[in-house]
């Protein structure tokens, strides 16, 4: 009797999240831009194999750069099935003139740009990136704080 082989179905991420961002700072608007990928870059966004917790984005030359966006890229190299390095280089984001200078105008107000999800889930790669002031220690007690305390009414609520 013939076993047939059973291919298993992974889920893939449609959307990699940066959960960080939204603790460490106060955000205001969101935008939505491209970038500028290779062939391994994409398959590595499609997989669902990159981290954005520590990435920030970068105004250089008239241009949107994201740093420090960790990629994990496949290698294909014989005798190494599953192979992987890990690749931090600067990436290109693809925006509208008048989005970039709108960006940094604000970004000589004192606000960052940061990367909060990738979106994988179309024919494109979009990043969406968001103005923020960063979160004093403080700040980020009360958020905690905050939060717990919606917790707890949530269980309360549930348990009648």
């Amino acid at each position: 009797m013939e076993r047939m082989a059973q291919k298993k179905l992974v889920k893939k991420p449609s959307a990699i999240t940066n959960r960080r961002a939204r603790f460490d700072y106060a955000l205001d608007d969101e935008l939505t831009v491209g970038l500028s990928l290779s062939g391994p870059e994409v398959r590595a966004a499609r997989d669902g194999h990159i981290q954005l917790k520590g990435s920030f984005v970068t105004i250089r030359d008239g241009e949107l750069w994201l740093n420090n966006a960790s990629f994990s890229l496949k290698l294909n190299e014989r005798g190494k099935p599953g192979a992987r390095t890990i690749d931090t280089e600067p990436r290109k984001l693809l925006a509208h003139r008048k989005q970039i200078d709108a960006l940094a105008v604000k970004r000589k107000e004192g606000m960052t740009i940061v990367p909060l999800r990738l979106l994988t889930n179309g024919r494109y790669i979009k990043l969406v990136v968001a103005l923020g002031k960063g979160k004093k220690r403080y700040d980020k007690r009360e958020t905690i704080k905050r939060r717990d305390q919606e917790r707890e009414a949530q269980k309360m609520i549930k348990s009648r």
